[in-house]
């Protein structure tokens, strides 16, 4: 029974608005289905609309009792399309099984959320009989497209969205659907279809809900992953593939590519035996072929059985005419499984809703919440509240559900050449402080001057920027100024977002061809080998770009012009200039796969030579290098991503017909063969940089670089032991689990504390053995650990990233290597006598010295450690993807004036410099931890595109200067926060 709460007893007063009405033909108030008597559990579901209702059960329920409820309290009669699913004790998805008892299925009830979800996907929506079923369905659909599920081209997914926002809002009024677009994300990327899904949805007036509900699955059920469900699989060839089943039979995917089918008519028998699915076909009678045995290899004995369950369901439900009989039990032994479907199959419901006669009741359909003033403009000041209140992460996580191809596909390559509290002091910026105690170039040794705290001492290392001289204040009258001045197509936007990012990029491409070169490349620690492959294989680079910046900012400047800002000319358009220097840029190909080997050249060279290995660690310490210097040798092959994006953005807003369409999408084709040529170096190259920014972070470790492994997550964990639990950071590589401490050194190193090979490892939850929440215990050849994390969604990403691990380890023939250095592993260092941890006084008492000791306070580790959280290799791969530079207006929670800066951001941080001219940042935000929203009512934020990020006590708010460049901003932040 549904928990007692004023909530309405029937579906149609919870799924919606009152002005939409459908039909259910079962009685409101239908009698719950009888159950056994025991004491009464508590099981939370979540339904298709996304609210979340509580059932009360026996302990001794069977699934289909809690089934049976769900469907009662939605008045639905073709429940059996449906299926509640969860997540297991393994972190698994599966199906409750109706014929089990929940208990049994569902070991901790209290933490665990049921979804209610479409199970069995029909060949032919018109086989739904009910309203209310194909509105289910309707909202299965929006979630697939929602999360990045069903893919599809552009052109069907804004068809889909029209339909959906014509069920929701009505019929097309050009402010009201514009702000529905802007407040409610269908797509992950819906931004590059607005104006698409705008014109299908003009096309759809007069459609009621229920219409719009039926086109929009026909056109769902013709594409390829309509209800298709991806199971990562492997042929006896070692290639990855995915395992689905359909109501045909079973499929084979290669991507998101069908590359095979087995229909039902040609099995002749499924199993699995281990790790092995096995599809044995019949034989066929016109080509005399014997019986054949298809093998698959998935990544665990669960999965084989997991795959192996739902393909049995899906034969019985489309294939036969009633639900199987249960098999008799064995006498003596048994064998194999004892599982088997359960429920009616799709003719028995057929047949059952036809020959029923219930009286027609209406239900109720839930609605997006619908902008009261209708009538505001979206370029009226007013703007800030039609985006919604709280950011949302629909699409955040997407690149998550990639995790294990990426590090399966990483695992593959090898090396060619290397062999190697709200008080926290990273709660705010950093004001980047050199060696001689000055802040911004500007002398601290008196109290009362910017960048030094009330007591005289220097600020640490994160506190917030005050930069008072670093901009002024803007004016209304300056932003309406600019807004009559400036286009505002988005082609516009794009393109300057093209002038923006490349002048940040010659800014970084110059760190190496002048600054480096001029401190480094004349000493004589510094190899002639080394200085020329730099020398050679840069500067041409950075020439080129010259050339290509001059010509952007020619073509933006002729673009912007006040006499010409609202006529149509053949200035309005970048494609041309991308084209031709793009093809220009392949001729510097050869340049471009050295990077690269310079990259490892200076690596080796810094190894063989102390004073060398000194002069960089020197370098990076001056303000130019903001970064650590290894990003910098990346940089142009992150560069070309960056152009792929931004042509895939220009292509996507332009019709077919636009005179620069035909330019734009032949760069774009130009650049994505190039990135698909260096793109195996460049995930090389990236795992490699990250293990030598580690490698600086840590003492008391060796040998971190070695060919095959792949660094996965760092981050905060609680480390359990004699004195209680105790924060550590955790390093997970593809071999081994290390965990450090903060060290009180001068240099802020982390110390390491053991090492626990992955091969052999076990994981499990141990939240009720030890009291502790979210905490699992590791289970090594030589010791076992019990950890916890500051969340449940952290702990989620580490058990997944450490299963994930501990399959690449056992699959891995490499042998293992000990990370720690010999000293550390003879005298067995106790992990309880690691370093507490360290307060913001006595970082901010050990700053000077830090610097002194030529290392970095601010680094990932640093971050995470103070923000106890974790990133991992995934965030850093699409963190390089996404940059962005230009100007911003900033504001502090408490001042009144709003401070222009010109902002990059990058790595995880935001970098505020007077003007894109300036050679070093003024100061620095790192944002992991962060939150990205936008102003509430109450905070009295009464300007336009302004995006807030806040982390506890710290707060700061962000002015763009227009609508595309406010979705860019607020999307790259959710990634990356």
């Amino acid at each position: 029974m549904v928990e007692p709460a004023d909530r309405p007893s029937t579906a149609g007063q919870r799924l919606g608005a009152p002005e939409s009405f459908g039909v259910s033909t079962l009685e409101p108030g239908l009698r719950p289905p009888a159950q056994p008597p025991g004491r009464q559990i508590s099981i939370r579901v979540q339904m298709l609309d996304d609210t979340q209702e509580v059932f009360q059960i026996s302990q001794r329920s069977p699934g289909k009792v809690l089934f049976d409820l769900v469907c009662a309290h939605l008045n639905l009669v073709e429940g059996d399309y449906f299926g509640l699913e969860y997540q297991d004790q393994r972190k698994m998805m599966v199906w409750l099984d109706l014929l089990k008892p929940t208990v049994k299925q569902i070991r901790r009830p209290k933490n665990t959320i049921l979804r209610f979800v479409v199970k069995f996907f029909p060949p032919d929506h018109t086989q739904l009989m009910e309203e209310l079923t194909r509105y289910l369905f309707a909202l299965q659909i929006k979630h697939d497209l929602a999360c990045g599920r069903l893919i599809c081209n552009d052109t069907s997914a804004a068809l889909m969205v029209s339909h959906i926002i014509q069920s929701e809002i009505g019929d097309y009024d050009e402010t009201q659907s514009w702000q529905h677009l802007l407040h409610n994300k269908y797509l992950p990327d819906q931004d590059a279809l607005r104006d698409k899904i705008i014109d299908c949805h003009r096309k759809n007036v007069g459609q009621t809900p229920a219409e719009s509900d039926y086109q929009l699955l026909e056109i769902a059920r013709r594409l390829e992953m309509y209800g298709v469900r991806l199971h990562p699989a492997k042929d006896r060839e070692g290639t990855k593939l995915s395992l689905a089943v359909a109501h045909t039979g079973v499929l084979v995917f290669q991507g998101y590519t069908k590359i095979n089918a087995f229909n039902w008519s040609k099995i002749r028998k499924l199993s699995f035996k281990r790790k092995r699915f096995l599809i044995k076909l019949r034989a066929d009678p016109a080509q005399n072929a014997h019986h054949d045995t298809l093998e698959f290899a998935m990544a665990s004995r669960d999965c084989c059985k997991i795959f192996w369950k739902i393909c049995v369901e899906y034969h019985a439900f489309f294939r036969l005419f009633e639900e199987p009989k249960p098999k008799p039990k064995p006498v003596l032994f048994t064998r194999g499984s004892s599982f088997r479907f359960s429920g009616r199959t799709q003719k028995q419901i057929i047949d059952y809703v036809k020959d029923s006669e219930f009286k027609k009741v209406p239900f109720e359909r839930k609605h997006s919440k619908i902008l009261s003033n209708s009538s505001m403009s979206p370029q009226s000041s007013s703007f800030r509240s039609q985006v919604p209140k709280e950011v949302t992460h629909t699409h955040t996580h997407t690149h998550i559900n990639t995790n294990k191809h990426y590090y399966v596909f990483l695992y593959s390559l090898q090396y060619g050449s290397p062999s190697s509290s709200a008080d926290s002091p990273l709660a705010s910026a950093h004001v980047l402080v050199n060696g001689t105690g000055s802040v911004n170039g500007q002398a601290t040794a008196s109290t009362g001057i910017p960048g030094q705290s009330p007591d005289g001492r220097l600020p640490s290392p994160l506190t917030s920027p005050l930069l008072t001289e670093a901009g002024y204040v803007r004016t209304d009258d300056e932003d309406e100024a600019r807004r009559k001045k400036f286009p505002t197509d988005k082609a516009y936007f794009i393109a300057k977002e093209l002038l923006t990012t490349e002048r940040t990029y010659l800014k970084d491409l110059q760190v190496i061809t002048e600054s480096f070169q001029s401190v480094v490349g004349t000493d004589e620690a510094l190899p002639d080998s080394v200085r020329n492959l730099i020398s050679t294989n840069y500067d041409p680079v950075y020439k080129f770009h010259q050339g290509f910046l001059k010509e952007v900012e020619q073509r933006l400047a002729q673009w912007e012009g006040r006499s010409n800002a609202h006529i149509k000319g053949d200035y309005q358009r970048i494609g041309d200039i991308l084209l031709k220097n793009i093809q220009g840029l392949r001729q510097l190909t050869v340049h471009l796969q050295k990077h690269s080997e310079c990259l490892v050249e200076l690596e080796r060279a810094s190894r063989s030579s102390r004073r060398l290995e000194t002069l960089c660690r020197d370098f990076e310490q001056q303000k130019a290098c903001y970064l650590p210097f290894n990003i910098f040798l990346l940089r142009p092959l992150h560069r070309l991503l960056h152009y792929k994006l931004i042509l895939e953005r220009l292509c996507k807003h332009y019709p077919p017909t636009h005179d620069d369409f035909r330019d734009s999408r032949a760069a774009l084709a130009e650049i994505s063969e190039m990135v698909l040529q260096l793109q195996g170096t460049m995930m090389k190259m990236e795992n490699f940089q990250k293990l030598l920014e580690l490698k600086k972070d840590l003492t008391g470790i060796e040998n971190l670089v070695i060919p095959g492994r792949e660094f996965i997550r760092l981050g905060c964990l609680s480390k359990l032991s004699g004195k209680g639990l105790q924060q550590r950071m955790f390093l997970l590589f593809s071999d081994s689990l290390v965990y450090t401490s903060r060290g009180m050194t001068p240099s802020n190193q982390f110390k390491v504390h053991g090492q626990l090979p992955l091969y052999g490892m076990t994981i499990r939850e141990s939240e009720e053995e030890w009291g502790v929440p979210h905490s699992f215990t590791l289970f090594g050849q030589r010791q076992s650990v019990v950890v916890a994390a500051s969340c449940a969604s952290e702990m989620e990403r580490w058990v997944e990233d450490i299963r994930m691990a501990i399959d690449l380890a056992e699959q891995s023939s490499s042998p293992h290597a000990d990370l720690l250095s010999t000293s550390l592993t003879d005298s067995k260092l106790s992990e309880d006598g690691g370093a507490e941890q360290e307060s913001e006084e006595e970082l901010c008492g050990s700053r000077s010295s830090l610097e002194r000791h030529g290392h970095r306070g601010n680094t990932t580790m640093h971050v995470c450690w103070h923000r106890n959280t974790s990133v991992s290799m995934v965030d850093f791969s699409v963190a390089v993807e996404n940059q962005l530079s230009g100007n911003l207006l900033r504001k502090f929670k408490n001042s009144n004036g709003w401070q222009k800066l010109w902002v990059v951001f990058t790595n995880f941080s935001l970098f505020f410099y007077k003007s894109h001219q300036d050679d070093y940042p003024l100061a620095s935000l790192p944002l992991l931890g962060y939150s990205v929203t936008v102003p509430s009512e109450s905070e009295n934020i009464h300007k336009d595109y302004v995006f807030k990020l806040h982390f506890k006590s710290h707060v700061y708010y962000f002015r763009s200067e227009s609508e595309y460049t406010f979705e860019r901003y607020r999307l790259n932040l959710e990634d990356r926060c």
